[in-house]
């Protein structure tokens, strides 16, 4: 009877300690959830109505006028579109291809000169060689302005993917590798085949930071895209930004309202809304894929 007594109470315990936790993370979600419903609402508000109301998360009067702002002219924001996943793709997808293999060559005890190696690909982390000397090697050196490889090339190789790489792939159970060589596999059928289909998570989770890292920059675009028909959509859109404000600092101008805060709100929906997909279609990995680099 005790017994049944303490199984039932340790139950209860139990119970009301996962609700609590329950209702913790809800919290934590609703939190999370909540800044970007504003967002919506508000890129479908009126203007004056924020101004005067502030931020809801129902429209008082429902409009789409910033959204009819930014695609005024649509064959813009789809090219912008395009070159923006163009870019994304090719470089995740070459570049995850190439640090994953330098992660794996870095990650087998058996490696010539594996420790001089590593720590050039960590003493890159810690200097460059500066802006100007990057812009002039760019330009003048392998002259990719205006080309979408000026756009891919510098993020192909990103150290600290590396070393993250290079972490999983060295738990990896070590018999794996041996049976292989066994049976007569190479280095390159033992990557594709067997370290590959082991590490989906930590490659899913640096493909995704590749993905966003490529998807969200706007920096080499500025430095080094002078046509208009190359520019990528973050770029396009902080453009925008910048002539809205420009105008509205000379109301003069022109004599049609322009929605600044309506139009930030439009243009932060359309630049987060592919990649919050991507985002929710990769989140299985990505939650699998946090531990990559613990220490077992």
């Amino acid at each position: 009877m005790l017994r049944a007594q303490k199984l039932t109470a340790n139950r209860v315990k139990r119970n009301v300690g996962q609700f609590i936790i329950h209702v913790v993370l809800l919290s934590v979600g609703l939190m999370c959830v909540l800044p970007l419903l504003v967002i919506l609402s508000a890129s479908f508000s009126d203007e004056l109505d924020i101004a005067r109301y502030g931020y809801t998360l129902i429209p008082r009067n429902f409009t789409t006028f910033a959204y009819d702002y930014l695609l005024r002219v649509p064959i813009q924001i789809v090219r912008a579109y395009g070159v923006t996943t163009i870019v994304t793709f090719v470089g995740t997808g070459i570049g995850l291809l190439m640090m994953s293999l330098m992660a794996y060559v870095l990650s087998r005890p058996d490696t010539p000169f594996r420790k001089p190696l590593s720590f050039f690909v960590f003493f890159t982390m810690l200097f460059n060689g500066g802006l100007v000397p990057f812009y002039i090697w760019i330009t003048q050196g392998l002259r990719l302005q205006d080309t979408l490889w000026v756009l891919i090339l510098p993020y192909l190789f990103v150290p600290w993917f590396v070393l993250l790489l290079r972490t999983y792939f060295a738990g990896l159970p070590e018999e794996i590798f041996d049976s292989a060589k066994v049976d007569g596999a190479g280095e390159w059928r033992i990557f594709f085949q067997f370290v590959v289909p082991l590490s989906t998570p930590a490659l899913a989770t640096v493909g995704l930071f590749c993905i966003l890292q490529y998807w969200n920059d706007w920096w080499l675009a500025l430095l080094f895209i002078n046509r208009q028909e190359m520019q990528p959509l973050q770029y396009m859109l902080h453009s925008i930004m910048t002539n809205s404000r420009a105008i509205m600092a000379n109301p003069q101008t022109t004599g049609i309202p322009l929605p600044v805060n309506t139009v930030r709100m439009a243009m932060a929906v359309l630049a987060t809304g592919p990649a919050a997909l991507v985002f929710l279609l990769l989140q299985r990995y990505f939650i699998h894929g946090l531990t990559v680099g613990a220490l077992k």
